[in-house]
């Protein structure tokens, strides 16, 4: 217990930060976030390019990594137009809130271990700041952006922004859920809600190993999150034109744009810290190399880990359609959220056996298993006994179709026969019937 209350606390001492030292970390921070956003831009339309058998962008810079750039500058430097209908305050902000709240995340991320500022005899983290509760700080700041999405919806003054809205806030709501869940298996591990003290208590074993269900569910939990395919719903193009943005141009819809991939690397961060141990290079490197956590070294390890996020991101963006929106919801609430919960109660449950309990390894597998075997049942039997709406009847081949008969054209089934008509009115073959009692003229759809 001792051990439990002393990680509670953050194990990174910013002591000897002063205003400049805070300053240059904030900025550079915001460097790291926009270079970052400027580079996996590049990278999804290479990587995409080469699965669909194309170059890519190749003509701006090296390898064409000046092209981000150069949208960049484009879009700063078009028209920016403000629809008539629109609330201009609140359409003003709403950009800068979402673009505002992914930047904020990136105070509380551990890039590396305590180091020693050039030319000077301070000793800083690699980090700005940290906290008690600093994953929860990420999730709340993660939380504050979605407001920007709605506001930016609701004030644009047409009706399929606000219908993205809607959708990207229910959408976040329903995997934030799931993705908070998945976290608290690791907060019960580590002892701590600190992003600085979840790095230290992975030096021996990486969370993703013990904790393998709540890393499943957390990726599948992130892409859901930042709106990426193949749960794009907000932004699916042939439904909503372009989502909560459609009204957007010039620096604004490059804000929304920004804070999109901004929230990728984000979560990609945080993944490596609270499953990949951080900055901590990976074990055949630090047995070998005594050197490989100090310095600043680790910031190499902890980008290569966020460049696997990414890369998943860009790489299910280019193999996986775009799911329905109500299957969408229906696996966040019906399969992620529960199955989070199990997770969750089972994880409990093995660190109370842990501080409180005198079992060995075969009872406690025992308990694990029959309790998520009966929790199991108890879903399995409520899902068998939920009424389940009347099945609607085959439609009978023998009994003519009118295909319009609700008002817009319906093509029959194959093996139907279809009353001939033009427009709304029934026809035969020598022509309209108005009310002379004669038959239609019937045609039979032979199926392919």
């Amino acid at each position: 217990m001792p051990l439990m209350l002393l990680a509670e606390n953050p194990t990174a001492d910013f002591s000897q930060d002063n205003g400049w030292v805070i300053a240059g970390k904030a900025l550079l921070l915001f460097v790291v976030a926009v270079v970052a956003t400027l580079l996996m831009i590049w990278a999804e339309r290479r990587v995409v390019g080469r699965m669909q058998s194309r170059p890519g962008p190749n003509r701006n810079g090296p390898f064409g990594l000046l092209q981000s750039l150069a949208d960049g500058v484009k879009l700063a430097l078009k028209e920016d137009i403000i629809p008539a209908a629109a609330d201009k305050v609140v359409y003003v902000i709403a950009p800068i809130i979402s673009c505002t709240a992914c930047f904020v995340a990136f105070s509380v991320i551990p890039f590396g271990p305590e180091v020693t500022i050039p030319f000077t005899d301070i000793v800083t983290p690699l980090q700005l700041t940290d906290m008690n509760v600093a994953v929860l700080f990420i999730l709340a700041a993660a939380g504050i952006g979605v407001y920007g999405i709605v506001l930016a919806g609701w004030s644009s003054g047409s009706t399929y922004p606000l219908l993205g809205g809607l959708r990207s806030s229910a959408q976040v709501i329903s995997y934030e859920i799931a993705m908070g869940l998945s976290l608290v298996s690791v907060f019960l591990y580590s002892g701590s809600m600190s992003t600085s003290a979840i790095v230290d208590a992975q030096q021996s074993l990486w969370w993703c190993i013990p904790l393998l269900p709540s890393f499943v569910i957390y990726v599948i939990s992130m892409v859901g999150e930042t709106n990426r395919a193949p749960f794009d719903l907000p932004e699916a193009e042939g439904e909503l034109v372009g989502g909560f943005h459609t009204e957007y141009s010039s620096l604004k819809f490059a804000l929304f744009f920004l804070a999109e991939y901004v929230n990728m690397v984000t979560v990609s961060m945080l993944a490596t810290t609270l499953f990949l141990g951080g900055w901590r290079a990976p074990a055949p490197i630090s047995t070998v190399w005594a050197g490989a956590n100090e310095g600043y070294f680790p910031v190499i390890w902890f980008a290569l880990k966020t460049m696997i996020f990414l890369f998943l991101f860009i790489w299910l963006r280019g193999t996986l359609p775009r799911l329905r929106y109500d299957q969408f919801m229906r696996f966040g609430w019906k399969i992620l959220i529960p199955s989070a919960l199990l997770w969750t109660m089972a994880v409990a449950a093995v660190r109370a056996m842990d501080q409180f309990g005198e079992f060995d390894r075969r009872e406690r597998v025992m308990i694990i298993v029959g309790v998520i075997l009966v929790l199991a049942l108890v879903w399995a039997a409520i899902e068998a006994l939920r009424t389940r709406p009347a099945e609607e009847p085959e439609p009978d081949p023998d009994v003519p179709v009118d295909p319009f008969a609700g008002g817009f054209p319906v093509p029959a089934m194959p093996g139907q026969k279809l009353i001939r008509t033009n427009g709304s009115t029934p026809v035969s073959s020598s022509g309209p019937l108005s009310g002379s009692g004669e038959t239609p003229a019937l045609e039979e759809v032979r199926g392919g």
